[in-house]
């Protein structure tokens, strides 16, 4: 009798975290759009973040109906020191990393679009080199949204402009086309604790979010 395919097992984000820098002087920049997703995420599922001194972050937790409780988290270590963060919530809740998912910007994706992945490398992002220093493995689930690149980097300081166009702000013509990228976001979690992070890729890794798009908001 032919072996039977084992399926894979569906990975099921418990841990999500909103990768930013603390403080006004960073709110609302490119590099500050995880924190906005977890923002989104707590307004949807109205979910309070408050400070937790012992995971060093802004944190909330919510029942899972499928499995135990969704944890919210965004650090407050400042971007390059994020795993420390990550890490106390890991050990505190006995997490696997598996369950960890982290939203984070790239540059390398123009606005409008998303990226959900099982693993892989840092990509030079400081945030997610920093968690993967400290989760000890790569194999972790992450969300990146796009923000774009700035036309400067092709000339001159690169170091410069990189650094000058992930702590800029959206433009107001594109604020309403973030809004809608934000609302997509947070369906795509939402399916990706339902029906796994690999059914989430399928549906949204190839999606262009236009301004005129709206996710669906409701409570788990």
């Amino acid at each position: 009798m032919p072996n039977t395919p084992t399926p894979s097992k569906l990975v099921i984000p418990r841990l999500i975290v909103g990768l930013g820098n603390p403080g006004t002087k960073y709110r609302n920049t490119r590099h500050n759009i995880g924190f906005d997703v977890v923002d989104a995420l707590a307004q949807t599922w109205r979910i309070p973040l408050s400070e937790n001194r012992k995971f060093q972050a802004q944190y909330g937790e919510t029942p899972n109906p499928q499995d135990g409780k969704i944890h919210l988290l965004k650090p407050l270590t400042f971007m390059n020191r994020s795993g420390q963060s990550v890490r106390a919530v890991v050990d505190w809740f006995k997490l696997s990393p598996e369950s960890v998912l982290v939203i984070y910007d790239d540059m390398d994706l123009p606005v409008g679009r998303i990226r959900l992945r099982l693993s892989g490398s840092a990509g030079g992002h400081n945030g997610v080199k920093s968690i993967i220093s400290h989760l000890g493995t790569q194999s972790f689930p992450r969300l990146r949204v796009g923000i774009g690149a700035s036309d400067k980097l092709s000339r001159g300081d690169r170091n410069g402009a990189v650094v000058a166009h992930v702590l800029g702000r959206f433009s107001p013509d594109t604020n309403q086309q973030i809004s809608a990228v934000l609302a997509t976001t947070v369906e795509a979690i939402e399916l990706s604790l339902k029906q796994g992070v690999e059914k989430a890729m399928s549906l949204f890794n190839g999606r262009n979010i236009d301004a005129h798009e709206s996710g669906s908001r409701h409570s788990l």
